[in-house]
């Protein structure tokens, strides 16, 4: 491998994300969280974007515009072109900035736990689990109390399996 980063090739650059990462904060714990903040609002934009053009596909092939179907971003059937990709980008943000800050607090609260009780096992993946899966619901508009359980029993249930999983494969 070339050291030049003038010559380096993308994989070259993608193999070197496992060994540096992409921050140095100067605490593992700020770097973590930057990183895994990062990651997640990237695969969050790419996702809310996918989505988006996909319902809308879907309706122009169905000759749908009616409507009938939910929409996930209302603001998307604009007047103008300006207007739709002006929602887009909004509403792309605000969906990647949820991912991001998720993924921050996990893996924040992750290593916080690890470093305090001085052991990563599943207790500390359902207690983080289960704050990260609250905090989450308290994002969504109108979130009622069950709403917050909900998801923070699932938040709980998913990690704990991711665990236990990671030791199996």
């Amino acid at each position: 491998m070339s050291s030049n980063s003038g010559t380096r090739s993308l994989l070259d650059e993608l193999r070197s994300f496992d060994k540096g990462g992409f921050f140095d904060l100067g605490h593992p714990l700020l770097n973590r969280i930057a990183e895994s903040f990062v990651k997640a609002a990237g695969i969050g934009a790419i996702q809310a974007v996918s989505r988006d053009s996909f319902l809308t596909a879907v309706e122009s092939a169905s000759g749908n515009t009616g409507g009938a179907k939910k929409h996930r971003f209302p603001d998307l059937k604009g007047e103008t072109n300006s207007k739709s990709i002006e929602a887009l980008v909004k509403n792309t943000g605000k969906e990647s900035l949820q991912w991001g800050l998720t993924a921050g607090m996990y893996s924040g609260l992750t290593y916080g736990l690890k470093e305090a009780r001085g052991v990563h096992d599943w207790k500390n993946s359902a207690v983080v689990g289960a704050v990260t899966g609250a905090a989450l619901a308290l994002t969504i508009e109108d979130s009622s109390h069950e709403q917050i359980v909900q998801c923070a029993i699932t938040g709980a249930a998913i990690a704990t399996t991711a665990n236990l999983l990671s030791g199996i494969f």
